[in-house]
This record gives C-alpha cells, sequence and structure tokens, in this order.
C-alpha cells in the first residue's frame, strides 16, 4: 500500500494538475508507493554518457543505424539537464502514419518534461508504424530498436537507466504494451494511450511484475475500447495483483481504476473516458488529422498522471 513518505514528496506538487485535487490524491497514492520503488536517482543506474557524454538542449533529430538500416529518434532535452546528473528518459511512441515529431505536438510531453526535468525520446517506426505484435511491420525487430535508442542515449548523454519509461499513442500504445512483455528488464513502467496489446496474450511473459498505466476513451472507433478491461485484468494477473480494481480517480467523464495489491508494487491502472475519443487525454485532438478522432476529454491530463506514476517507480 502506499506509504506516507510518497505523500509528502509528491501530493501537494501536482494537486493543481489535475481536474480534482483530492481524485488526484487518491489516484496518485494508489499508484505509487516509497520503499523499493522510490523515485530518488540512483548512481548504480548512471550511464557511461555521465562521464563523457553531451547533448544539446531543446528538440534535436538523431540518426541511428540499427541493424544496418537507417533509424531514427527525435530527442527533447530539458533546460534542468546538466549532463551529470542521471535523467529519466520517457520514450514516446507515435500512432500508425504519424511521426516522433508529430508525437511530440500531439502529446504535448515536452513542456512537462521541462517542468520535471526529464528526456524524452520520440522514435520514427519504419514505415511510419510500430512491431507491437499485429501485422503493422511484422519484418522488423521495434523491441531490439527500442533497446538500440536507449543504448545510443546512455553512450551520449547521462541517463539513469532504473528510470526509462514507456508511452504511445495507438499503435505506439500498442508498442508500449509489447515493450512491458518483452523489456520489462530495462523499461520501469509503461502508460500506453488508446492502443491495445497486439501480441497474443500467452506470449507476454514479462521477466518482472511492471506497473501499467493505460488511457483509453469510450468513442474511439479507430482501436475499440472493446476487450480494454480485459487486457487490463490479464496484466493484473500478470502482475499477481490480489485485489478488484477500485475506483482512484473520478472527474469529467474520467475514471479511473486500480489494482495495487501487486507483486513488486507493480499497480495495473485503467482510465476510461465515457465521452473521448481517439486522442491524447487532456489536450485537443490535433486538427491537423483529417479524420474524425471521436474527441478528447480535459477530465484528466495523461502526462501529468504517468508522471505521477513515472516519478515514483524505477527498477528494482
Amino acid at each position: 500500500m502506499p506509504s506516507a513518505c510518497w505523500y509528502d514528496a509528491h501530493v501537494m506538487k501536482h494537486r493543481m494538475s489535475l481536474a480534482t485535487p483530492y481524485a488526484l490524491l487518491v489516484f496518485t497514492g494508489a499508484l505509487a508507493s516509497c520503499g523499493g520503488s522510490s523515485g530518488s536517482t540512483s548512481s548504480t543506474g548512471a550511464s557511461l554518457g555521465c562521464a563523457n557524454g553531451t547533448l544539446d538542449m531543446g528538440v534535436t533529430h538523431v540518426d541511428l543505424d540499427f541493424d544496418g538500416t537507417g533509424r531514427s529518434y527525435e530527442l527533447h532535452v530539458p533546460p534542468s539537464y546538466d549532463g551529470a546528473t542521471p535523467t529519466p528518459l520517457v520514450l514516446n511512441f507515435h500512432g500508425l502514419t504519424q511521426t516522433g515529431d508529430a508525437q511530440r505536438s500531439q502529446s504535448h510531453m515536452d513542456n512537462k518534461a521541462d517542468q520535471e526535468g526529464y528526456l524524452v525520446g520520440y522514435p520514427n517506426g519504419i514505415r511510419n508504424a510500430w512491431n507491437s505484435g499485429g501485422d503493422e511491420t511484422d519484418d522488423v525487430d521495434d523491441v531490439a530498436f527500442t533497446r538500440a535508442v536507449i543504448d545510443d542515449l546512455a553512450a551520449r548523454g547521462c541517463i539513469d537507466l532504473t528510470r526509462v519509461y514507456a508511452t504511445g499513442m495507438s499503435n505506439g500504445g500498442g508498442m508500449s504494451h509489447r515493450l512491458a512483455c518483452e523489456a520489462a528488464d530495462v523499461i520501469a513502467a509503461v502508460a500506453p494511450s488508446s492502443g491495445q496489446l497486439s501480441l497474443d496474450p500467452a506470449s507476454c511473459d514479462p521477466e518482472r511484475p511492471i506497473p501499467v498505466l493505460h488511457f483509453h476513451g469510450k468513442n474511439d472507433t479507430i482501436a475499440s475500447y472493446e476487450g480494454v478491461p480485459e487486457m487490463i485484468q490479464a496484466w493484473a494477473d500478470r502482475n499477481g495483483c490480489t485485489d478488484e480494481p477500485r475506483v482512484t480517480y473520478q472527474a469529467g467523464d474520467v475514471t479511473c481504476e486500480t489494482s495495487d495489491q501487486c507483486d513488486g508494487d507493480a499497480s495495473v491502472t485503467l482510465c476510461t473516458a465515457e465521452e473521448a475519443g481517439h486522442c491524447w487525454f487532456g489536450y485537443p485532438c490535433p486538427p491537423e488529422i483529417p479524420i474524425d478522432l471521436g474527441g478528447s476529454t480535459m477530465g484528466i491530463n495523461a502526462n501529468d498522471a504517468m508522471w505521477a506514476l513515472f516519478s515514483s517507480v524505477k527498477l528494482p
């Protein structure tokens, strides 16, 4: 269960960032615990780049040779980055047909990264897609590519390798779920949005219980809500959760339900928006996408909610 140390460190910091302060207190308290999942920076997680690496402030495009193929990612470095302090990293995966730069714009995560002092990597998928376990790009090993991005950043910058997280939209959300299954040794927690696990659930066997926070709108006509509660229950089963999901946040059309009596304090949360479609929670749907996405919700800010989780979790 959450303890007072997490409350003292984080609740006042975040209580104005979501719609309902009391709801946030309950929500973040359910997501986090102290003990072995402390959010403090660990010197043992310092990457090699802490000795001599350099990263440019702001946003840069990074080319990477991976398995003989030219790959790339966009990188946002916050103003507080000093090159010597091991810094958390969030990998934010774009949706189908999109790019890392488009995901930067649509998720608005750079602002949160600047406030909290973490790096954000926005990888670019082959043919604007991710091999999340379906047939989008089944000839591409995007789990290995993700590991290569982490290794590249670890060599070039000062990364806290115990605090690397994944999120993403749609196909990118599905990619985050796949990473939870197959890369839990390097990814501390995931917070997918509007994208389901495409792998055969029976093949998902993470090396450790991994915290999962999932966002989905019931009016999503692109990535249907159907099957989402069952997918989340499967994560609770994998994490050994013994409690039934309980409401930990409610504001506007958004309700979050959490199981937190889980192995390794690996909580599982589903945030459902009754009226939202295929958009990043807390921000308007991107006008540049020429299809009806079904509307967004202001009932919760996805960036604030996921950082409340990420900031309190690290690899054991």
